[in-house]
């Protein structure tokens, strides 16, 4: 118990701090996410005149998983088709800022005198935005929906993929002074096979478990599960070599696509929010004011190459990928930060004892200060942008514009390009899959087959094992684009197109027998001929068994089905997607009605979002059930998610006055003292005028505000009485109800009984 202590007493400490510093900002009407930093410096080893943390190490634990939480309620939020659907645009930007803050993090470096490699390491820190800090600040300053909000999302999800490579890179450069390209290509084949693999996984088996568990999983079960399944992913991600905060968004990307989305999001979110603050608070524990006098001049300059260069690099990538301007100096100015992602890079540095001892502290007061300005760079890129279109010239306005509408349209590729896209990428994926699931499998499955079972017959069940894993995604891969429109077009077009796509069958052909001749041979050790012959006949035998026909269906059946949506009815019912909004100006975003929304209760057509806010509700997911283009009759109820189209403009006009109207039902509540209820009774005496009278007829409920539980009499109870029940002289009446407003019913009783007595 002693050495939980201290443990508690931290906690305690840096709640209290964070909680009176995080109202303090929120009545300034900053996000809240600078009063967690300032609570940190405040409990932080430098401040001594208040109570401190005296175990910051076990902080920093806690910290880490508030970063997985927070990684995880991102990837709810952002779903593999809205990764898909900015895919281009944050691969593009995010290369574009790596590279570029690379080249300017080693010059700044240089210029300032540091080594060779920590000036390497330095640029490596420097491009990596922080997934937690920009996801914190959209949320507390209400843009989560805006469009460039996804944008700038998935250009930190794709930058977290370019820093698992980075940080192999930088060992090697490291141990070997030396560029090791082919370890370097390893590490980006396993980052893809890792993430395919477990996608595909993911997305058929977890959808359809959630949809068949629904019925049972309550609200603690559910969140049971659903922290099991992240933290589950996280060890498979740290076991395979990556980071945790890698396997936590994967997670939440696969849950996001489940019929229980919305709940999981509710229940995790208190979560979050806890490890999320003691994340935040532990990065200002790192801040120390002696040092950011001592350095002072290097963090001035870091901070200005950060704010400057992730502005520039961010904007420019945007723009390079075909978006507008606006959007991409939104974009740009939303990744001015040093991320978490800079810590690890720096703990590598300083554990390979190649980098200077000062800078770690300085990359971690550059982070804290750029966390501090992230919300003002946020708020500044408007008005950035509106200096940028009065002083640009028109020509290359309209050139801009010009390039931005020609990249967002859909540029119309031959035949030829279609076929390649549907039949390759599939069949890709598919490989890929099959290859890590035959590691996987021999890696851990078949050396306990052979344990248990020896000698050939070991040998026997390990094919049949492994063939029922592999045998439905090989016939996945060779019927892959046979039957499509575009092969057939092809096919009968010309007989010179026949040689081509025979051609494409038979690299299918071939690549199932290399997958199906590595299990073979793997498992009975015979020569290669031996093994195509017999991987031939095992694929021939594939490819006639009309029971693996349609189960191969059924699984890419159910993987499509919870690919593109999380709704359990047809396919037909999934919404519009946003690529084929006609205006780059328009987008989607979802809404969700609280239980307090003044629109709970009301139609579409009473509320009237597009003549008062100029939106229109494509969609309202209510449970399970998705209505697509709702008719004005249609009532909306708490929870209800609400599709909407619109511009960001609209949207925050639309997402202020619902606040508004929250707090103005939340005001008029408080103005409405509540009512205590009580439960009395009331004896009826000799001759009462409600002798004979009915409880309907005697109109108690509405002139008393009562509800009559139960009549006494001497021949035996009557409870929850009727309203045809007839009052006796005698009964004792007991009802509940306000107090004040039965004791006059009571009393005016009392009056006109002796009222009539005396007439």
């Amino acid at each position: 118990m002693s050495e939980i202590a201290p443990l508690i007493s931290d906690l305690a400490t840096i709640l209290i701090v964070a909680a009176c510093s995080t109202i303090i900002f929120k009545w300034l009407r900053q996000p809240v996410i600078l009063g967690y930093i300032v609570a940190g410096i405040l409990t932080g080893p430098s401040i001594t005149f208040i109570p401190s943390v005296s175990d910051p190490s076990s902080i920093r634990v806690w910290a880490d998983i508030g970063v997985i939480f927070l990684l995880f309620a991102m990837g709810l939020e952002f779903s593999f088709r809205k990764l898909l659907g900015v895919g281009g645009t944050a691969l593009t930007a995010a290369v574009t800022i790596v590279a570029g803050m690379m080249f300017v993090g080693y010059g700044a470096g240089a210029l300032m005198g540091f080594s060779h490699m920590s000036c390497i390491f330095l640029g490596g820190m420097l491009s990596m935005s922080s997934t937690a800090i920009v996801f914190k600040a959209f949320d507390d300053m209400g843009l989560r929906g805006q469009r460039f909000t996804g944008v700038v999302l998935g250009i930190l999800v794709v930058e977290d993929l370019v820093g698992v490579v980075l940080l192999v890179l930088l060992s090697t450069l490291a141990v070997s002074q030396q560029f090791e390209g082919a370890e370097m290509l390893g590490s980006i084949l396993k980052l893809g096979m890792f993430l395919i693999f477990w996608s595909i996984l993911g997305i058929y088996l977890i959808p359809t478990l959630l949809k068949r568990l629904q019925r049972l999983l309550n609200d603690e079960m559910l969140l049971i599960v659903t922290l099991g399944l992240c933290l589950g992913m996280v060890m498979i991600a740290v076991k395979a070599g990556f980071s945790s905060a890698l396997g936590a968004f994967v997670m939440g990307s696969l849950l996001a696509e489940t019929v229980a989305a919305e709940r999981i999001v509710k229940l995790v979110e208190p979560v979050k929010n806890l490890f999320g603050a003691i994340f935040f608070v532990s990065v200002g524990m790192m801040i120390e004011p002696a040092m950011l006098a001592k350095y002072f001049g290097p963090i001035i300059l870091l901070t200005l190459v950060v704010l400057a260069g992730q502005a520039t690099f961010g904007t420019l990538g945007v723009l390079i990928s075909g978006q507008p301007l606006r959007l991409a100096v939104r974009s740009g100015f939303s990744l001015t930060q040093v991320g978490e992602f800079a810590f690890i890079i720096a703990t590598l540095g300083n554990t390979l004892h190649v980098t200077d001892d000062y800078l770690y502290p300085v990359i971690v007061a550059v982070s804290v200060i750029t966390t501090f300005l992230t919300p003002y760079m946020i708020r500044a890129a408007d008005p950035f942008c509106d200096l940028l279109e009065r002083h640009l010239p028109a020509r290359w306005q309209q050139l801009l514009a010009r390039y931005a509408s020609g990249a967002g349209t859909e540029s119309q590729h031959n035949t030829w390009f279609r076929l390649l896209r549907r039949m390759l990428v599939p069949v890709a994926i598919y490989i890929i899959f099959c290859i890590f699931a035959e590691a996987i499998f021999f890696r851990y499955a078949a050396p306990w087959i052979r344990e248990h079972i020896p000698g050939w017959p070991g040998g026997v069940v390990n094919l049949v094992v492994i063939l029922g894993i592999l045998a439905p995604i090989l016939l996945l891969v060779l019927r892959q684009g046979n039957r499509s429109a575009e092969f057939r077009e092809l096919w009968n077009d010309s007989k010179f197109n026949r040689g081509p796509l025979v051609s494409l069958i038979l690299l299918k052909f071939l690549l199932c027998i290399g997958i199906l001749m590595s299990v073979i041979v793997t498992l009975f050790n015979v020569a290669s001929g031996m093994g195509f012959v017999l991987s031939l006949l095992l694929l021939a035998g594939i490819a006639l068994s009309k029971r693996l026909h349609k189960r191969s269906f059924e699984m890419e059946e159910r993987f499509r089905e919870n690919f593109e949506g999380n709704s359990t009815e047809t396919l037909q019912e999934q919404p519009l997607g946003e690529e084929q909004l006609p205006f780059e100006d328009l987008h989607m975003a979802d809404f969700t009605v609280s239980t307090d929304s003044v629109v709970a209760g009301h139609t579409l057509h009473d509320i009237d979002f597009r003549r008062r806010y100029g939106v229109s509700v494509v969609a309202i997911r209510r449970g399970n059930r998705l209505l697509q283009l709702p008719g004005g009759n249609t009532q909306l109820f708490p929870y209800d998610k609400l599709t909407v189209v619109g511009t960001d403009e609209e949207f925050r006009e639309f997402r202020r006055i619902l606040e508004r109207q929250r707090s103005e039902r939340r005001k008029n509540s408080r103005d409405t003292k509540p009512v205590t209820l009580r439960i009395v009774s009331y004896t009826l005496p000799a001759n009462s005028i409600l002798d004979g009278v009915t409880l309907g007829e005697s109109e108690i409920r509405k002139r008393a505000s009562a509800l009559v539980l139960g009549i006494e009499r001497t021949e035996g109870a009557v409870m929850n009485p009727s309203a045809a029940e007839r009052f006796r002289s005698g009964d004792v009446v007991w009802a509940v109800g306000d107090p004040h407003r039965m004791q006059a019913f009571f009393s005016q009783i009392r009056v006109e009984e002796r009222s009539e007595q005396q007439a």
